[in-house]
């Protein structure tokens, strides 16, 4: 009986409901990560540009702090550090969230600010003395200009987030790892459940890449184009 016996497959089959409940749990904690990396993204991104330096440091703190320190010690730090520190104890969900919405947060900093700085800096300069404020500039004129930049990156980014959910699965998130993870040890049939667990991740980022390289082949045309 080999790893990928018949039987085994039939008895995944059987349970697919499982992996879809993991699919769509996935996908929660994906979207809400998503919506708070872009949050936090878009509001560091900004403040590094601004001429008060505390702000600029805040925002570099932030950015090295969450590249260079992995997903996986962040989430358990937020499982197991935070309730002895703090007494916080938040939901799996809720720690699957923020964890990886803090970290790809310092990752969309990254893009949002090469994204305005790739405007030249003579369009908020002409904003300015116009009479606009550094708010009205940034979101009427710089990022309007700026999202076809950053629109290849952050799809990326997306795909990532998207993959490094798994991580909940280490804290029994009901995801789509926990699940391929849990029913395996359950039944001993690894290698169905794995191949199903990768190929939903698959169905998930592969559109996602293949829009990235749209976008960013678009980009590229359109710069050449001007």
């Amino acid at each position: 009986m080999g790893p990928f016996a018949w039987f085994k497959w039939e008895a995944l089959f059987a349970d697919l409901p499982l992996f879809f409940r993991g699919l769509g749990y996935t996908f929660l904690i994906s979207i809400a990560a998503l919506l708070l990396a872009m949050a936090l993204g878009v509001v560091f991104g900004l403040l590094y540009q601004v001429k008060f330096a505390p702000l600029r440091v805040i925002s570099r703190v932030y950015v090295e702090f969450f590249q260079n320190t992995p997903l996986l010690i962040q989430v358990f730090f937020l499982y197991n550090g935070l309730p002895l520190i703090m007494g916080v104890k938040l939901s799996v969900t809720t720690i699957g969230i923020i964890g990886v919405g803090l970290y790809h947060g310092a990752y969309i900093t990254e893009v949002v600010r090469a994204g305005i700085e790739s405007v030249h800096r003579g369009q908020r300069e002409a904003g300015l003395s116009q009479g606009f404020s550094y708010t009205q500039v940034m979101l009427l004129i710089v990022l309007p200009q700026a999202i076809r930049v950053m629109l290849p990156p952050l799809t990326n980014q997306a795909v990532n987030l998207i993959k490094n959910t798994s991580v909940v699965a280490i804290i029994s998130g009901a995801d789509i790892m926990f699940t391929a993870k849990s029913w395996s040890g359950w039944n001993q049939y690894y290698g169905p459940a794995f191949v199903m667990a990768g190929l939903l991740y698959f169905i998930i980022c592969f559109p996602l890449a293949k829009l990235a390289t749209h976008l960013e082949s678009k980009a590229h045309g359109g710069a050449a184009n001007g």
